[in-house]
């Protein structure tokens, strides 16, 4: 069984451009400067499992064709993360049933909270989603096909964030300024290593570009990518300075995990 890796969205908060048109660093006449928010789908024969609901998810979706959504891995509550949600109903109308959404307990209660129109039933408008809390490790199952997912929290300033490592080969970390000591073993020499990468000064909730570059060195992924770029970083400019192993993420970048 095969399983694509589709990079949704790579951009950080704002996007790239913002939303007053500001491109920041990068050049627009680079088709791959343009980013949306964050958000990313593990595609197979049997199940199309995404993470985090973007607000540019309907626009990725239709960009991307992506017909059917059965399951929703949520990494945390932040706007950039999660305001896309409402995307979801097509999909629950579509198939008849509640669509399942995974998440911490914090970002469970967020998302139920304020989302609540799509966990609770009224008149006309049946519930879309299923809310399910967040293992450290669980697997999608048909017959002899499979894919297994590891949940690692790492911190994410002052909250902490969910990473996903999907069938032991490829980890999303989309949102992280740490990956804790105890779980670096978790991702040392994977396949892929997708990563937050935010820009080139320091931040306090995002790992910088020299401070992915160290941590590269230590876990020795096969391939680095960068996501959750902001608009210092032109695509251009780190495709220039950057070893071979490690290359920008863009918009509808997509690879075989296996």
């Amino acid at each position: 069984m095969k399983i694509k890796f589709i990079i949704l969205g790579c951009g950080s908060s704002l996007g790239v451009p913002r939303a007053d048109g500001n491109w920041g660093k990068c050049n627009p006449n680079v088709k791959k400067n343009y980013r949306t928010r964050c958000s990313a789908l593990i595609k197979s024969n049997f199940k199309n499992v995404l993470i985090d609901t973007s607000p540019d998810l309907r626009h990725q979706l239709i960009k991307n064709n992506i017909s059917n959504i059965d399951n929703v891995l949520f990494s945390h509550l932040h706007g950039d993360q999660v305001h896309g949600i409402n995307d979801l109903r097509v999909f629950s109308l579509k198939n008849k049933k509640k669509i399942n959404v995974y998440a911490d307990k914090r970002t469970g209660k967020y998302i139920k909270d304020t989302f609540s129109y799509c966990f609770n039933d009224r008149p006309g408008y049946p519930a879309i989603l299923k809310l399910n809390k967040l293992k450290k490790n669980f697997s999608f199952l048909d017959k002899d096909n499979f894919i297994s997912i590891n949940s690692i929290p790492v911190q994410h300033g002052n909250i902490k964030s969910q990473s996903f490592i999907i069938n032991n080969k490829c980890a999303y970390v989309s949102d992280a300024n740490k990956i804790y000591d105890k779980d670096i073993k978790f991702f040392k020499n994977l396949k892929f290593f997708i990563i937050d990468c935010l820009r080139i000064n320091k931040h306090p909730s995002h790992y910088n570009l020299n401070e992915v570059i160290q941590l590269t060195k230590i876990i020795k992924p096969k391939k680095t990518i960068l996501t959750n770029l902001h608009s210092d970083l032109d695509y251009n400019y780190l495709l220039k300075i950057l070893p071979k192993n490690i290359v920008p993420a863009y918009d509808g970048m997509s690879f075989y995990i296996q």
